[in-house]
């Protein structure tokens, strides 16, 4: 596989849901350590919004379909999860504009060009313990496979990316809700880079299969 196409790509959109609501309860969980435990609800409800606009989205290519369902997130997930997962998908789009299959330096470029907009917009960058720093280690694993079957590399850039969780535990958060308990949030897991891993492990399955 070298590309992806834009089935693939709704699929990858949907797995991302479907991961999304079974884990409510667990993100929220997560949350609660160190803060208002609501992301996993903040988060299902962007995703309940991309799944009930999805067949009024714009399927014409693949950025205009993120756009659409970085939007529906927007508008319907609370707190700050509304912005960050919504820039991701509507930055990702906007990168993929016009294109029906994308390849592994696409997706690279378009999760930097996401991940830039996440920091202009809330100040976070790689190292303050949110899910910018899963998307950086999977960035950087892309990079080290631009050459490799397309589905391998996501399987290690998965594999990286749950390691971001366990690599991040002991850092103080600087960022986001834990970020006002200072240190006390060391020896936790931040549930947005636990997110980003957990969909990621799921989409490889689903791509695989």
């Amino acid at each position: 596989m070298d590309k992806l196409t834009q089935q693939q790509v709704e699929l990858v959109v949907k797995t991302m849901a479907d991961t999304a609501l079974e884990n409510e309860a667990y993100f929220s969980e997560l949350d609660g350590v160190m803060g208002d435990a609501d992301f996993g609800v903040s988060l299902a409800d962007g995703f309940k919004a991309i799944l009930a606009g999805w067949g009024g989205f714009d399927h014409s290519d693949i950025g205009q379909f993120l756009i659409n369902a970085g939007s529906a997130i927007m508008g319907h997930a609370g707190g700050c999860s509304g912005t960050v997962w919504g820039t991701l998908f509507k930055m990702t789009g906007r990168s993929f504009k016009g294109k029906t299959a994308i390849t592994i330096d696409d997706i690279i470029t378009g999760l930097k060009s996401a991940m830039t907009s996440i920091t202009e917009k809330g100040g976070a960058v790689p190292g303050d313990k949110t899910l910018l720093d899963a998307l950086d280690d999977i960035v950087k694993t892309l990079e080290a496979n631009t050459g490799a079957d397309l589905l391998d590399a996501f399987k290690k850039a998965s594999d990286a990316a749950v390691a971001t969780r366990d690599r991040t535990k002991q850092w103080t958060a600087k960022r986001g809700r834990q970020s006002f308990t200072g240190d006390r949030s060391i020896g936790t897991f931040d549930p947005g880079i636990v997110a980003v891993g957990d969909m990621t492990v799921a989409i490889v399955k689903a791509l695989g299969a």
